[in-house]
C-alpha cells in the first residue's frame, strides 16, 4: 500500500504543510486551528479539482434515472438470457451516451486522497515521519488538538496512548461522537434533499427505490466506520460531507431535475419574477379554456308544472276579445265563448282510448 500510494503521500502532506504555513500566520503553528484548517482546506482544494467530476455525475445520474424504464423492459424481455440482457444494457449505454460509472467518478477520485490523508494521520500517530513532514513538524501536529481531541487520535484508542498525547479519553470519545453524529446527519439530508426535491416523481423507478435504501445505508456505514478513524480524518470527512451537501442544494436550486418538486419551484420563482414567458401555445389553451368556462350557462330553474308541460305544449295565450285561449298541448280547443269546440278531445278522456281511430281492444287478462 505505501509503495502505490507513496507518491500521494507527498502530495497530500506537502498541500498540508503548505496550507499549514500559511495558517501559522494566524494562529499557533502548534494549535488545532493551523493544522484543522489545513485539513479543511485540502478538502475545499480537491473538491474544487473534482467540479468538472461532479458535473458528469449529476448529467449520468440524471441519464440513468430516464432510462431506468428501458432497462426494467429489457431486463423482464430477458430475464432467461443473462448475456443477451447484457449485450442490449451496453447497446442502450452506447446509444444514449450514458456510462454508468460517471455517478460514481467523484468519490472513486477523491478515495485516494482520502486513503492517503488516513495514512498520513495514521504515520504521525505512531510518531513516524511521512511524505514531507520531517521530524519538526511531525512534533508539532502531535502537539495539534481540535476541542481538545488530538488529530491523530480515535475513538477506540487506549488511555494510556491518548494521555501521552496530552488527552483524556473523555474528551476524545465525545469529540468524534459528535462529529460522527454530524457526518451522518448531513449525509442523511443530502439524500434525503435529492430523493425529496430533485426526482421525477412521475415516474416510478428501481433507481428511486435504491437511492431510498442508500438514505438510510450511508448513515450507518459513516456510524460504523467512524469510530476506526483518526479526528482529523472525520474532520476530513465532515468538511467534504457539508461541502457535498451545500453544493448539491445550489445545484437543485439553480439547475433542477425536470419534472421534479425542485423543479416547479424554480419555474414559479421565475414566472414571479418576470424572466420567464410561457409557451405561446400553452397561453392560447388557457385563454380558451378561460372562455368557454365563462360562456358557459346553467340551465334556469324551472317549476314543476313548466317541465310537466314541456315546451312542445305552448303557452296559454288572450283572444283579443279577452278572453283565454287553451293551449294546444291539452288537445281541446274552445270557442271565444269559453265553450269546448266538437271534435276536440278533452282531458276526461280514458287513458285507453286513441284519437280519430280505432280503439285498441282490451287484453284478455283485463277486467270488463
Amino acid at each position: 500500500m505505501d509503495t502505490i500510494l507513496g507518491p500521494l503521500y507527498y502530495a497530500v502532506s506537502w498541500i498540508i504543510v503548505q496550507f499549514h504555513s500559511f495558517y501559522s500566520l494566524m494562529f499557533d503553528r502548534n494549535s488545532g486551528w493551523a493544522w484543522g484548517l489545513s485539513i479543511v482546506s485540502l478538502v475545499v482544494l480537491i473538491r474544487i479539482c473534482l467540479i468538472p467530476l461532479f458535473v458528469k455525475q449529476i448529467k449520468a445520474t440524471r441519464n440513468m434515472q430516464a432510462l431506468q424504464p428501458k432497462m426494467k423492459a429489457i431486463q423482464e424481455r430477458y430475464k432467461s438470457d443473462r448475456q443477451r440482457q447484457s449485450e442490449e444494457m451496453m447497446k442502450l449505454y452506447k446509444e444514449t451516451g450514458t456510462n454508468p460509472l460517471s455517478s460514481c467518478l467523484p468519490i472513486l477520485a477523491q478515495s485516494p486522497f482520502f486513503i492517503s490523508l488516513y495514512q498520513v494521520l495514521n504515520h504521525i500517530a505512531q510518531g513516524k515521519t511521512v511524505g514531507v513532514i520531517n521530524q519538526d513538524l511531525l512534533s508539532s501536529a502531535r502537539q495539534a488538538h481540535i476541542f481538545g481531541a488530538p488529530l491523530s487520535v480515535k475513538f477506540l484508542d487506549s488511555a494510556s496512548k491518548i494521555e501521552k498525547l496530552g488527552s483524556t479519553v473523555t474528551d476524545v470519545r465525545v469529540v468524534t461522537v459528535i462529529m460522527i453524529v454530524l457526518m451522518s446527519l448531513s449525509q442523511f439530508y443530502t439524500q434525503r434533499q435529492l430523493m425529496t426535491k430533485n426526482v421525477d416523481l412521475s415516474v416510478k423507478t428501481p433507481f428511486m427505490q435504491q437511492q431510498k435504501m442508500l438514505m438510510y445505508v450511508f448513515p450507518i456505514m459513516f456510524a460504523v466506520f467512524g469510530i476506526n478513524f483518526p479526528v482529523g480524518v472525520l474532520v476530513y470527512w465532515l468538511t467534504t460531507n457539508v461541502w457535498t451537501m451545500c453544493q448539491q442544494m445550489y445545484v437543485i436550486r439553480r439547475n433542477p431535475t425536470p419534472g421534479s418538486l425542485a423543479y416547479t419551484q424554480r419555474q414559479e420563482r421565475l414566472k414571479a419574477k418576470g424572466k420567464l414567458k410561457e409557451d405561446p401555445a400553452e397561453i392560447a389553451a388557457k385563454e380558451a379554456a378561460e372562455a368557454a368556462r365563462a360562456s358557459r350557462q346553467q340551465p334556469k330553474r324551472q317549476t314543476k308544472s313548466k317541465r310537466q308541460t314541456g315546451p312542445a305544449t305552448g303557452q296559454a295565450g288572450k283572444t283579443p276579445g279577452g278572453r283565454t285561449r287553451a293551449s294546444s298541448g291539452n288537445g281541446a280547443q274552445e270557442s271565444e265563448d269559453g265553450k269546448p269546440q266538437q271534435g276536440g278531445s278533452s282531458r276526461g278522456a280514458k287513458s285507453g282510448q286513441r284519437k280519430g281511430g280505432p280503439q285498441r281492444p282490451k287484453h284478455p287478462s283485463s277486467k270488463k
